[in-house]
């Protein structure tokens, strides 16, 4: 009966990964919550470590698919294209991926040098919830300084390889202080020099590829391949609905913005920040 339980918490945390991957409410504070109530019982230990950050390999495919053709830099050469291999390159899509790798650099290499440093100093209720207040409180802030402002920047191809890398800064603060929100960091830093809402969030799905990926693949390597079979199946499961309602809310996102600020991320921010502190708080 446990082995049965432990399927549905894993497709919980599907859904829990799915939504809070893309909305900028940051996955591990939600992630904290549900492991507090719904822990799995039948896997190994650090297998939870690795677990809820294998499972966004889901909601980088789900990223994939929906943007492929703002992503993929290859295409068959038709009568228009550059002569020999040029032709089949979108230089486009060669310069944005350029910049993409640009802006993961800071929160790569710190990343590989501090990861478990970072994860023992900040990967508590207590600082996940004053990440999660204080950044909350940074989306209504800007939303409010930007209020009536024309961005700067409305399309891909006008970031600048100086502004990827200011974003590439932010996404360094979300590496280092769990409950910031890798998503939510972006946007936020985005937000501040003047990007639009809309590509804002693209670029920001967009550095999650390579980021989500790395960070999967460290994290296996860390725990090892010396899966059960009931480990596999939790995986799998976690990911496939990962990318499931990766796919719904990635598209929710995009429609809401183009009418919507994103302050009410930030006020569900604060409120979820005091819970967590609250909880944990009397907790002891």
């Amino acid at each position: 009966m446990d082995k049965f339980f432990d399927l549905i918490k894993a497709i919980i945390y599907g859904i829990v990964e799915g939504v809070t991957e893309w909305l900028p409410v940051s996955s591990t504070g939600h992630l904290i919550l549900v492991e507090e109530f719904l822990p799995f019982k039948n896997v190994s230990e650090g297998f939870f470590d690795m677990f809820d950050v294998v499972i966004q390999l889901g909601a980088i495919l789900a990223v994939v698919i929906l943007f492929w053709n703002k992503i993929w830099p290859f295409q068959l050469p038709d009568r228009d294209s550059e002569p020999g291999i040029l032709g089949y390159v979108k230089m486009d899509k060669i310069f944005l991926w350029i910049k993409i790798v640009v802006a993961c650099l800071p929160a790569a290499v710190i990343g590989l040098l501090f990861d478990d440093v970072f994860d023992a100093l900040f990967y508590n209720p207590v600082c996940v919830s004053i990440a999660l207040i204080v950044f909350g409180i940074a989306f209504i802030v800007v939303e409010n300084w930007n209020r009536g402002k024309k961005p700067r920047v409305r399309r891909l191809d006008d970031i600048t390889f100086q502004t990827a890398l200011i974003i590439g800064v932010f996404q360094l603060i979300a590496a280092i202080f769990p409950g910031t929100s890798r998503s939510g960091a972006t946007i936020v830093g985005a937000l501040m020099i003047g990007v639009s809402r809309t590509v804002a969030a693209e670029f920001t799905f967009f550095l999650a590829i390579p980021v989500m990926f790395g960070a999967s693949l460290l994290k296996v390597l860390k725990f090892g391949f010396d899966f059960t079979g009931m480990e596999v199946a939790l995986l799998l499961i976690g990911t496939v609905v990962s990318f499931a309602v990766s796919i719904f809310i990635v598209r929710f996102l995009m429609a809401f913005i183009k009418k919507h600020n994103f302050k009410i991320f930030g006020w569900y921010r604060i409120a979820l920040g005091i819970l967590v502190l609250l909880y944990f708080g009397f907790k002891k």
